[in-house]
């Protein structure tokens, strides 16, 4: 069930995608995390202004909510975005494990003005070695070595 303080909080989202926008911080994209009902984090797209590809307006928002909570993981949190997030947004999400995502904008939306994802989504697809960017695997063993480390390492934080 939709409640009003929901409405306000993706209200706020807008706003601070429209902020971010007006300020050429970056795309207009705006979040907030809130829990127990109060924000205790929001964000705007800084990837242009930071010069960061990875400043969207989740990620943003999660940094700062993470270090606000002291923790990596936003339990009993929700997510307000003002547009459905893109597949690193997805990404970041999921790791850091809100209850729930509010979005505005849907990706169909975000495609109509520049921001198209479609490809990325297409390239996860792919087999790694028929991707556009090339990945090349080197040195697997040596790595490997340090992944055997962590797996016996005792008192290691698993998340």
């Amino acid at each position: 069930m939709i409640t009003e303080k929901d409405k306000q909080f993706i209200k706020h989202a807008i706003e601070l995608s429209e902020k971010g926008m007006d300020s050429n911080a970056g795309g207009p994209f705006g979040a907030v995390v809130v829990k127990n009902g109060e924000i205790i984090a929001e964000g705007f797209n800084q990837v242009t202004s930071s010069n960061d590809p990875t400043a969207h307006a989740e990620v943003v928002a999660i940094r700062k909510a993470c270090e606000k909570l002291n923790t990596f993981q936003l339990d009993g949190c929700i997510v307000y975005t003002s547009c459905e997030p893109c597949p690193m947004c997805l990404g970041a999400i999921y790791w850091a494990r809100p209850t729930a995502v509010y979005y505005a904008c849907t990706k169909e939306d975000a495609a109509e003005i520049g921001f198209d994802d479609h490809f990325i989504y297409e390239e996860i697809d792919k087999n790694i070695e028929n991707r556009n960017i090339k990945f090349i695997n080197l040195d697997r063993e040596e790595g490997r070595k340090v992944f055997k480390k962590w797996e016996a390492k005792e008192g290691r934080i698993d998340y």
